[in-house]
């Protein structure tokens, strides 16, 4: 074969992967039974089960991967014995008496609408005949009841495009560690650890991780990083930003404490075909152990250089 040919030949294949590599897919029994041969057996830490609170519904851009990351995290709980799971999607969710028969919360991908970017405000207006002044007090209330579990020791785990909750609230994005800006076309990227030697990265080996998502960008809190960053990629490796940047370092996925509790934030992913990826499983059960508490590790902010 000569040498333009086996060009042409690989760039095609390269190009299919990548298609391939956003393409929505169906829930089957052959993904189900392949994601729980790649889900870790065992956790870092072996405890008592702990109960986590999976909030999946969302009032903006839907995410074809939401019911994908519900049953993988329901297989991550089974798999390593160390998580009950509970999948909900009614706001009642956040009432105070409910959230306190958990141990953590984690946000599945639940955009709001925009320009208001008000999760706790969409749903209430949806599903209730309520004044808008009646509402915004009562979406206030979600709100702090979800930032007053987390204070008072509760863990909060927030999955890709949930980060946009409570968008515009400076509040909740100090809880956060940031809140979404926005991002450039998807493409492949190269994720990599800020310390490769931090417990919550030890799935990637120092080997980073690639795989075919949106790359984030943030803004509010994010700019005081009052956050322990994990995986970052590089900015003048990517296509498509459409703001200058004044650190060419972009954090992808950070933990940090709020009060009592803890807070993990990871940005992968957008696709369900990045769980494919063992390294990235651990990962998130990682996460889990460590906003229940089991996992310590060095969460102490970096702040602004």
């Amino acid at each position: 074969m000569n040498k333009v040919a086996y060009t042409l030949i690989t760039l095609l294949f390269v190009g299919t992967i990548s298609a391939q590599g956003i393409q929505e897919f169906p829930i089957t029994e052959q993904w189900l039974a392949k994601i729980e041969s790649l889900a870790p057996s065992a956790p870092r830490v072996k405890t008592e089960v702990k109960k986590i609170l999976v909030f999946s519904q969302h009032t903006g851009f839907y995410h074809w991967t939401i019911p994908h990351n519900d049953e993988m995290l329901k297989i991550l709980a089974t798999k390593s014995s160390a998580f009950e799971v509970t999948i909900a999607r009614d706001i009642d969710s956040f009432e105070k008496k409910n959230l306190k028969q958990f141990d953590a919360v984690i946000l599945n991908n639940s955009n709001p609408a925009g320009p208001k970017r008000d999760l706790f405000w969409d749903l209430l207006k949806k599903n209730s005949n309520l004044d808008d002044q009646r509402i915004t007090e009562l979406s206030t209330q979600y709100e702090k009841n979800l930032m007053d579990y987390v204070s008072k020791g509760g863990g909060l785990m927030i999955l890709h495009g949930a980060i946009t909750v409570q968008n515009n609230s400076k509040e909740f994005s100090k809880m956060t560690g940031g809140s979404f800006d926005y991002h450039p076309k998807q493409q492949e990227m190269h994720l990599k650890e800020v310390n490769p030697n931090h417990p919550m990265v030890q799935a990637f080996k120092g080997n980073g991780f690639t795989h075919v998502d949106e790359p984030y960008f943030f803004n509010n809190a994010y700019s005081d990083y009052n956050f322990r960053p994990l995986l970052y990629i590089e900015a003048d490796k990517l296509e498509g930003v459409k703001k200058e940047v004044s650190d060419n370092t972009i954090y992808v996925s950070w933990i940090k404490r709020h009060g009592k509790g803890r807070v993990f934030y990871t940005s992968p992913s957008h696709n369900a075909q990045s769980m494919d990826n063992p390294e990235l499983l651990q990962f998130f059960l990682d996460g889990m152990q460590y906003v229940v508490g089991d996992l310590e590790c060095d969460d102490s902010p970096i702040g602004k250089p």
